[in-house]
Parts: C-alpha cells; sequence; structure tokens
C-alpha cells in the first residue's frame, strides 16, 4: 500500500469516527487485523444511521467462516445460520415478516460453494434482500484452503500443487441468475463500499454487493496489492440497464471492474404473491356461479 492509499485509509477512519453510525455497534470485531471485513461491517453501520433503520427492524443473518461472525457485531437480530443455508433462512425471515429490513452476509465459500444452490433461486425470485458476498478467494476460518473463487495456480493445504479449477465469479453469477441489483466493491474503498450497500439496502428486489475483501493472514497470493493493481472503476459514462453490458464488464478480468452493474426496477416476490392475493379477494360476480 502505498502513501496515498494509506492517507485515503487513515482519512476514511477519520470519517467513519466522525459518524453516530456507532451506536449500531455492538461487540467490537474479532477478525485479524486489517481483515477487508472491517470496511462493509461500517458500511452497514452507516447505512442503517442514514436510512433510520432501528435495530428492532433489522434482520443479519450469515453463513459459517469469518464473514460469519457479523451477526454478533451488530445491534439487531441475528442468526448465524449454518454453512451455505443463510439465503434460505433470510427468505423465510422476508416472508414471514416483510416489512423487516434483512440482510444476508457470508464468503465465497458461503455463498457460492456450499450454499451455492439457493444463490439462483433466491434471486430469480427477486426476495428483497441484500446479500454482501465478502470474497477473499480462500477459506480463512480454517486457515487457508482453496475455495470456489481461488484463482487457477494457488497453492494450498489442498490443492499442495496448484488449483486447477477455474474461478466462480460471484458478480456474473448473479446477473446470470436475473438479480435486479448487482455490484462489486473492493473493501480498500471504504467511501464506495458504504454508497454501494447502502443503495442496495435501499432497493426493492434481489441485490448483491460482492465485495473483494483480502484475507491478509492465509492468502499470499490474493492480496490489498495485488487486487489495488487489478481492479478499475467503471466506464464513466456507463449506464447500470444493459444486463448483457453488465455481463460482459462483470466477466473483464483485466482491469476487474467495480461499480454498479445493474439497477434494475420491478415488482419483488412480495408484490407478485400480493397480487395473487388480491384475485382471491375480489367479489365473486354471480354470472361466474356455476351450479
Amino acid at each position: 500500500m502505498n502513501l496515498l492509499q494509506k492517507r485515503h485509509v487513515l482519512q476514511s477512519f477519520e470519517r467513519a469516527k466522525a459518524t453516530k453510525a456507532r451506536k449500531h455497534r455492538d461487540t467490537l470485531p474479532t477478525w485479524c487485523p486489517g481483515c477487508g471485513h472491517f470496511t462493509p461491517l461500517q458500511a452497514l453501520y452507516e447505512a442503517m444511521e442514514q436510512q433510520h433503520i432501528d435495530s428492532k427492524d433489522f434482520v443479519l443473518v450469515s453463513g459459517i467462516g469469518c464473514s460469519g461472525r457479523f451477526p454478533f457485531f451488530i445491534k439487531g437480530f441475528g442468526l448465524h445460520a449454518l454453512h451455505g443455508r443463510a439465503v434460505p433462512i433470510a427468505t423465510g425471515v422476508k416472508l414471514a415478516n416483510p416489512e423487516l429490513e434483512v440482510v444476508i452476509v457470508g464468503g465465497d465459500g458461503d455463498g457460492v460453494g456450499i450454499g451455492g444452490g439457493h444463490f439462483p433461486h433466491a434471486a430469480r425470485s427477486n426476495f428483497d434482500l441484500t446479500y454482501l458476498l465478502l470474497d477473499n478467494a480462500i477459506y480463512g476460518l480454517t486457515k487457508g484452503q482453496t475455495s470456489p473463487t481461488s484463482p487457477m495456480g494457488m497453492v494450498s493445504a489442498t490443492s499442495p500443487y496448484g488449483n486447477i479449477s477455474k474461478p466462480l465469479n460471484a458478480s456474473t453469477m448473479a446477473l446470470t441468475y436475473g438479480a435486479t441489483f448487482v455490484a462489486r466493491v473492493f473493501s480498500q474503498d471504504r467511501d464506495e463500499c458504504t454508497r454501494l450497500i447502502g443503495e442496495a439496502m435501499k432497493h426493492k428486489g434481489f441485490s448483491l454487493v460482492h465485495v473483494l475483501s483480502p484475507c491478509i493472514e492465509f492468502h499470499k497470493t490474493v492480496t490489498y496489492e495485488s487486487v489495488q493493481s487489478e481492479v478499475a472503476k467503471l466506464p464513466s459514462d456507463y449506464e447500470p440497464t444493459d444486463r448483457v453490458q453488465a455481463l460482459v464488464l462483470s466477466e473483464s478480468q483485466d482491469p476487474i471492474y467495480t461499480g454498479l452493474f445493474l439497477k434494475e426496477e420491478g415488482p419483488t416476490y412480495h408484490d407478485r404473491v400480493n397480487e395473487i392475493v388480491k384475485k382471491f379477494e375480489e367479489p365473486v360476480r354471480e354470472e361466474a356461479i356455476v351450479v
């Protein structure tokens, strides 16, 4: 990290301390110092503050992994779920009480590995959920095994001769599945992380924020320095309305684009359910009754 990047990080910390978002903080985080997950956690605090979300109206569901600890660090209802099962549990919470603000947090293994079968159905159904997928391209909690997003050639305890499987791309997957809000952000960019997570929570429908969040302890390939050298903001004239163009840009590896790929307005799953309910609530015309 060069001098300008360090200055940017320090300035971001100062702005974070100046906000009133600390009132949403519960237990202090227990991640390794410098973990990329600190940024989306602070962004979540600030989104709650900016949108005046009360703790009693907020539910955070997480899977297993370093990101699974999120519910312990934020005031509100929380559930540390089974590995890969955060999405269906959050879906059940939202269906039971649509008025709640429901956020899912999971890692790359939890989201596109063992939980990969749930991800497409939540997206295509357009449940009103916000999914923060924190991608460090490694299984960090279990001390460094190859994950579904690990780069090819990566050496780990489970790939001693180098990873020979192509990595999955969570942003591209969400766009393919039909998610109506898809964004990617590098956790070092605190301001952009705060903005995109806030926008995702405001969006009505399934929102994915794909956070590139380096593991400084166990990943020696995907680091802050390597990600910084690979990422670039989406073109300034880009409009997030074309799914095909969003797919093309999300697949780019040189550079890896960050920003809002797609934002579509449309009926949520709950809206469609309400339309069906209304049909049964309408008075039945006498001539429609067949004796």
